[in-house]
């Protein structure tokens, strides 16, 4: 995995529409990983027993990956749907730190 830009993103949608969110959100998460080069991971989580809170874990190669996912027409058709169903969606943009091992000396 190359990415480190990370985004995630917190939603309280209408109790009403949690099950058409649901699925509209898998949709797009699906098809952010299978048509766009730079998302490197799109994890999608929920609160037990809160099936109106999500939770978006995104792994980009860079912002600019990022920005090509917001002006996809996946993206914008999920956004469009969704909107008037959210409560609450809270934006973060992260850096992920490298994980690699420490290259180790030979004594």
């Amino acid at each position: 995995m190359t990415g480190n830009y990370v985004v995630t993103v917190e939603f309280a949608v209408q109790p009403e529409h949690a099950a058409r969110f649901t699925e509209l959100l898998l949709e797009n998460a699906r098809t952010s990983l299978a048509d766009e080069p730079g998302c490197q991971v799109f994890d999608v989580c929920t609160w037990p027993q809160q099936e109106d809170r999500f939770f978006l874990y995104e792994v980009y190669d860079s912002s600019e990956a990022f920005q090509l996912h917001l002006q996809s027409p996946h993206f914008k058709a999920f956004d469009a749907a969704v909107a008037p169903w959210i409560a609450r969606k809270t934006v973060q943009i992260l850096d992920r730190c490298d994980l690699a091992p420490p290259v180790r000396q030979a004594p």
